[in-house]
């Protein structure tokens, strides 16, 4: 499934309003935000699990992405 969090990473960073939401909502409840993604996964037909979710991110080298997944990390 760790295909299914790239392409939906993907999507989510080409729409500015999924992006921004799920930013404001990461900065205020990082769980949720998690969750939140595992739920837009499961509407466009990419499950992920919030674990495929933060491993993926971490593979990442976007500043502001690791500091959200140290952020929603935390939050757990």
């Amino acid at each position: 499934m760790s295909s299914n969090a790239r392409e939906l990473y993907q999507r989510i960073e080409s729409d500015p309003s999924h992006t921004k939401a799920l930013f404001r909502k990461a900065l205020q409840d990082p769980q949720g935000a998690l969750l939140a993604i595992c739920e837009l996964g499961q509407t466009l037909g990419l499950p992920v699990t919030p674990d495929e979710v933060k491993n993926y991110l971490s593979t990442l080298d976007d500043a502001d992405t690791k500091q959200w997944l140290i952020k929603a990390r935390g939050g757990l």
